[in-house]
């Protein structure tokens, strides 16, 4: 009788509670960003001369470094969530440490990306703005948010992990590396889509 009520169970589906969350917010997540690629596909065809001037304004090498980044972290958050899961602390920390230094990196390059809009006008309320670039800025700013909420955790999870407990909740790094490979994946739209997609 005692067994019955016992609530203590795994989850129907098989799947960590926290991973089943992780999901459902991408899902979300994902409705976001299809509305921006929407809107953008339809606006792009139907002022295809002014985007089509406007993106040649953007520095593609810079975003491929970027994409360069986002891959590689996504490659170093894989390898501290298989090495947390079999208690290597340091190689966990090595991995998270560089995974945190990819997001870093890819801000950077956002900064030096940014300033030279700024520099040229085109940021919002300056006399070269284009639609173009209200796409721009709100898909790339929009993303580089992302980026700044999982590093946050991030951050959180090595500090703790050089505590003397370390930190024990495989499952929650694993949700997180959930996160930061949609964040990666996200960008490997949204590159093609500004930088490569105008002949």
């Amino acid at each position: 009788m005692s067994a019955a009520l016992n609530l203590s169970h795994e989850p129907v589906t098989k799947i960590a509670h926290g991973k089943l969350a992780m999901w459902a917010f991408l899902a979300s997540e994902l409705m976001f960003f299809t509305g921006f690629f929407g809107t953008f596909i339809v606006l792009r065809n139907t002022n295809y001369q002014a985007f089509y001037e406007a993106s040649h304004h953007l520095a593609w090498p810079l975003a491929l470094v970027n994409t360069f980044l986002l891959i590689g972290s996504s490659l170093t958050m894989a390898l501290a969530i298989y090495n947390l899961e079999r208690k290597n602390n340091g190689q966990f920390q090595t991995f998270l440490g560089l995974t945190i230094l990819g997001g870093v990196g890819f801000l950077v390059v956002k900064y030096f990306e940014y300033s030279a809009k700024w520099h040229d006008g085109l940021f919002p309320g300056q006399e070269n703005h284009t639609l173009f670039y209200s796409f721009y800025f709100i898909m790339t700013g929009f993303h580089a948010l992302h980026v700044v909420a999982g590093m946050i955790p991030m951050i959180f999870m090595l500090v703790k992990s050089y505590t003397k407990k370390g930190y024990p909740y495989p499952v929650k790094v694993e949700a997180l590396g959930l996160y930061w490979h949609f964040v990666d994946l996200m960008w490997i739209f949204i590159f093609p889509a500004l930088y490569l997609i105008f002949p």
